[in-house]
């Protein structure tokens, strides 16, 4: 059998041709979960082993029989714990929906994936209810990150486990939740590519909320094409591989570089990595602009009451948390409880001042095809220095700050690994316009190529 396909597509492409099976994929997946000196345990709440191996096993014996099958079909996929599949307790990292019944269905989005003939391979920890970018689960355990794991620093969240489940090579992607930096911070601190659509392009039915207003469903993967296929099948597009977005689609793209908010309290190793990333872009051929927009300021004070997450949440979790309070964690049941703080008044006044950001946001920064800031100002924390509240909680507003930038203006964004092969690694972020994702699919994929960052040698092969 020949060497490894990386990506999703050349994944794709190397089971079309039969140059490897399903099963070997899943097999291989299994046993990266299996394996007890690695992450598995922590990263996976619920194993599919039989149902994975029959649905791959479907999938090579349609293929030998020459059966068209679509472009996706027989590769294994994670699913975070937030999005039910039929038969399995969605538990959202709780331990407070540990006894509910089993999904009847599929969410949409993830019925898609399966039409797509993706394979899940099973369900991804996370933070509980995904109210937190730090990902620290003291439920399920926390998955290490792949860089510098023998100091076992955070994977970041709350799409935890959904990150590691593809560094580690126990999923070809993952599928994930983007309510303010949950595939993004994660897939920085990790050396991934994650994606947040707009968040309207992708049904959140059939998915425990965390905000109504800015959840949006997205995925983390080894390469833009990667991301970009999934997106196609979250939202039940067609994938053809020779549509994937490549570099030679954009020339001498128009990337705005903002300031000031975004980039308060960089690490000198995301500052100087960060810097090093603008200047291989411009070396490149792309149009570097300084851009800033002082309107950001105001967002703490905008989101003072907790923002939409806290009532929004607590809409949903009113009765669990009068029955079973003490089930939660306590971190994330206070910051839901801050629903209580908002008013009808706050609440509606909330609402106007996003409309209005996003109207000034449109004029400000549309004249580019996207914005670029660092996704995470720092590098990923060890876990051990986070157990201070104190320190969590500022560590995680840190961690969350530039990402939900993008959900309270209701954009697209991506973030891409820019540090050097083997070193600490750190995302950059660029920031596209509303509903224009396959734009921004272009831009990245460009930025990909000058960037030179693909496959980083801390991740396994997959295969």
């Amino acid at each position: 059998m020949s060497t490894a396909p990386q990506s999703l597509l050349s994944m794709a492409e190397a089971l079309a041709d039969g140059r490897l099976r399903s099963r070997d994929l899943v097999e291989q997946a299994l046993d990266r979960i299996a394996d007890p000196q690695g992450e598995g345990a922590r990263t996976f709440v619920a194993v599919h082993a039989a149902a994975a191996r029959a649905a791959a096993d479907e999938s090579d014996r349609q293929r030998k029989l020459g059966t068209p099958l679509p472009a996706l079909s027989g590769l294994p996929v994670s699913v975070k714990d937030l999005f039910d599949e039929a038969g399995s307790v969605t538990k959202a990292g709780s331990r407070v929906l540990e006894h509910a019944a089993p999904a009847t269905q599929d969410a949409p989005a993830i019925a898609n994936l399966r039409k797509a003939g993706l394979i899940s391979i099973g369900r991804t920890s996370m933070t509980e209810f995904a109210f937190s970018g730090v990902g620290i689960n003291p439920h399920t355990g926390t998955p290490a990150n792949p860089w510098d794991r023998a100091n076992r620093r955070i994977p970041g969240g709350s799409s935890s486990g959904a990150a590691i489940s593809v560094t580690n090579g126990m999923a070809a992607i993952g599928i994930g939740s983007d309510t303010g930096g949950s595939c993004r911070i994660p897939a920085a601190l990790t050396g991934l590519v994650g994606y947040k659509p707009t968040a309207s392009r992708i049904s959140t039915a059939g998915t425990v909320p965390l905000s109504f207003t800015l959840d949006s469903i997205g995925s983390l993967g080894r390469t833009v094409s990667c991301c970009w296929a999934a997106d196609r099948a979250l939202s039940g597009q067609s994938i053809t591989p020779s549509d994937a977005p490549v570099a030679d689609t954009v020339s001498a793209p128009r990337l705005g570089v903002l300031h000031n908010y975004v980039t308060a309290g960089m690490d000198d190793t995301v500052a100087r990595t960060y810097e090093q990333a603008l200047q291989r872009l411009e070396q490149a051929g792309a149009i570097l602009t300084d851009v800033t927009f002082p309107e950001l300021g105001t967002l703490p004070e905008i989101n003072a009451l907790g923002g939409f997450p806290a009532p929004e949440s607590l809409t949903w979790h009113a009765k669990l948390i009068e029955d079973h309070a003490d089930f939660y964690d306590p971190f994330v049941l206070k910051r839901i409880l801050r629903g209580k703080e908002q008013t009808a008044v706050d609440y509606i006044t909330l609402r106007l001042r996003r409309r209005a950001l996003i109207a000034k946001a449109a004029e400000t920064l549309d004249a580019y095809d996207a914005i670029l800031m660092p996704t995470v100002p720092i590098i990923a924390p060890r876990i051990d220095d986070l157990h201070d509240d104190a320190v969590y909680a500022a560590t995680n507003l840190l961690l969350l700050r530039n990402p939900t930038i993008t959900n309270f203006l209701d954009r697209c964004a991506i973030s891409l690994p820019c540090h050097e092969q083997g070193s600490a690694p750190v995302g950059i972020m660029a920031m596209g316009r509303h509903m224009r994702d396959d734009h921004l699919f272009g831009v990245a994929a460009w930025m990909e190529q000058a960037l030179g960052t693909f496959l980083l040698k801390f991740l396994p092969n997959f295969f």
